[in-house]
């Protein structure tokens, strides 16, 4: 390897010209482990230079399984839509959701509120990933803010939903005022 290769470490972020963005999550004498979103895990040479390192986190002397698969279950939540167990409330389990019309000829719709419950967890995740895309966008930052905003406000909007949760860290929030 060359003095001016720089080694990378476990959790470190790339952008590969033919597979994307990727995280390294292992080390090997001459390549890297790279699990790309798209493709998987492919190795590539630590000579490697026609990619665009986003995020260099230094070697450690030892880093054990379970730090790693930390950090690759983090980043792959964070950049890849990979969707978590969120658990309902539990006064909601297999309770029904009714929308009752107001002219009293239509028929009311009834529907699992697990089945509500779950399509509130993909937008959710869904906006997460679309948030996450426009941070490593090659938008002006002054383009990723105005964007962010909006996220921020669909956000707000969802708030009401969080009675649903079982668990506050998995709350819908918007904008926070001082």
């Amino acid at each position: 390897m060359s003095e001016t290769t720089t080694t990378l470490g476990i959790g470190s972020r790339v952008r590969h010209p033919a597979f994307g963005d990727g995280v390294i999550i292992r080390l090997h004498k001459m390549v890297y482990d790279v699990c790309f979103m798209l493709y998987g895990v492919k190795q590539v040479g630590k000579e490697y230079d026609k990619w665009e390192i986003v995020e260099a986190l230094p070697p450690e002397e030892e880093v054990t399984f379970t730090e790693a698969e930390k950090s690759l279950i983090k980043i792959l939540k964070t950049y890849a839509g990979i969707q978590e167990e969120i658990p309902l409330g539990d006064r909601w389990e297999k309770g029904m959701l009714i929308l009752q019309p107001s002219d009293p000829n239509l028929k009311a719709k009834e529907l699992p509120i697990e089945t509500f419950f779950h399509k509130i967890v993909m937008l959710r995740d869904r906006l997460r990933v679309m948030e996450q895309r426009i941070n490593s966008s090659n938008l002006t930052d002054e383009e990723k803010v105005n964007l962010q905003q909006y996220i921020t406000r669909i956000y707000g909007s969802l708030t009401t939903f969080n009675v649903l949760f079982k668990y506050k860290e998995n709350y819908f929030v918007g904008e926070k005022t001082n």
